[in-house]
């Protein structure tokens, strides 16, 4: 099973709109991330995404190129502050490959979970618009396959 966790792209200050869209840098780094990761021809059965508007949008995105046979779906679980534990139970009772849309510090958290068993093992820095590839094997255990930034995929 393949497991991709990204982190929503860079999104406008809270002073600047409370609602924190994407900036339009965050709009851009994530539109140059999607048709790039189509073009590796991953194959999702369906993206997850925090209920904050930055990660739904980071989802809507990359949706529109992945194109996930079962959709984008907001859900809880993958909010700052969430409990990694929530989605290492989910991730454990699933054999698609998935997409989980969130923010820091959940998704180093998780990662740190999955491939260590401790979420305070500092293992991954996962910038904005980062994506990490992880992946289980038969035996259960989790390692880290790839990690892009938009500073790479941007020429």
């Amino acid at each position: 099973m393949l497991l991709y966790l990204v982190r929503h792209g860079e999104a406008r200050s809270e002073a600047d709109d409370p609602l924190r869209p994407l900036s339009e840098k965050g709009s851009r780094e994530i539109g140059s991330t999607a048709p790039y990761l189509a073009r590796l021809n991953i194959n999702i059965s369906q993206i997850f995404h925090s209920s904050k508007l930055r990660a739904k949008q980071t989802a809507e995105i990359l949706s529109g190129s992945l194109k996930p046979i079962k959709g984008t779906l907001e859900t809880e679980g993958l909010a700052p502050s969430d409990d990694p534990v929530i989605w290492a139970k989910h991730l454990h009772e699933t054999s698609d490959t998935i997409m989980l849309i969130g923010h820091l510090p959940h998704l180093e958290k998780l990662t740190s979970l999955l491939i260590t068993g401790n979420t305070n093992r500092d293992i991954v820095a996962i910038k904005t618009g980062g994506v990490i590839c992880l992946e289980r094997d038969n035996a259960g255990y989790w390692s880290l396959q790839w990690m892009i930034t938009p500073e790479m995929i941007i020429r």
